[in-house]
């Protein structure tokens, strides 16, 4: 994405805030949504592999076909809505989406703008590196070289725990740091799990995870108030998890299976 799109969704995003105002978020039902026919599920498309556009230009990833399956299971039409972080809950509170599916992971802020159901994904970060280092905890990290995502969330993780010698080195995006890990410029890496999957692919057995740093749970977000909408939802993540339809989606588009935490969290 470029920094003009950007600019444009947060343009966007600050209009819709403006706005909510004249517009208060209605509270759904299921019935609400049967009756209409359709349901209209906000996603982001440039958070792969969670959110993609494919070759057509259509709305793809892990969120999409998590979106399909609960339209399926309510009985009405999709209708996938692409929105962005920034702008991503005020259309679900301006009325334009009825449901975000879209990445969200649950925090006690955003949990006083929406009501979240139970977790449908995850991202645990890790330190990740070469299999033959013994690593166990901060304290082995001492002296050691490690390659982090400039200002992401496995940047402030590492820093809040490594040794002062440790050697952080600061790259400008996740690509790079891989990179820098399997040139052998670092020794170690602070990765997501989506990410860790991306390099056991392209190089098996070369490296490991170490130790955790992070979970955060995602979450699907309806408009606050719609009690009986968010145990629909929750009952239907239940089921899915269940009977293994959950799962072989994020075997499908993540590369392994669902966190233990997500599974544990019902």
């Amino acid at each position: 994405m470029t920094i003009m799109h950007k600019l444009i969704g947060l343009a966007g995003a600050a209009a819709l805030v403006a706005g909510l105002g004249a517009t208060a978020a209605q509270a759904q039902t299921p019935a609400d949504i049967q009756s209409r026919g359709s349901v209209n599920i906000g996603l982001l498309v440039d958070f792969p592999p969670f959110g993609i556009l494919d070759e057509a230009g259509n709305p793809d990833g892990y969120d999409a076909d998590v979106a399909r399956l609960l339209a399926e299971d309510l009985g009405v039409e999709l209708n996938l809505v692409p929105v962005t972080g920034p702008n991503r809950i005020p259309y679900l509170l301006s009325n334009q989406i009825d449901i975000l599916v879209a990445s969200l992971g649950i925090t006690p802020e955003r949990a006083e703008q929406v009501d979240f159901s139970e977790p449908y994904a995850g991202i645990e970060i890790f330190v990740f590196g070469d299999a033959n280092l013994e690593i166990t905890g901060p304290e082995d990290l001492s002296g050691r070289n490690i390659a982090v995502a400039r200002a992401s969330t496995q940047d402030t993780s590492i820093t809040a725990v490594a040794p002062a010698d440790a050697n952080i080195q600061r790259f400008d995006d996740d690509a790079t740091a891989v990179q820098a890990l399997l040139s052998g410029q670092t020794e170690l890496m602070g990765a997501s799990n989506v990410v860790i999957s991306q390099i056991q692919s392209i190089a098996p057995n070369r490296f490991d995870t170490k130790f955790s740093l992070q979970q955060q749970s995602q979450a699907i977000a309806v408009r606050p108030g719609s009690d009986e909408l968010l145990a629909y939802i929750n009952d239907f993540l239940a089921r899915v998890k269940a009977d293994g339809r959950l799962n072989a989606l994020h075997e499908e588009w993540v590369g392994g299976p669902l966190p233990e935490f997500v599974i544990a969290a019902e």
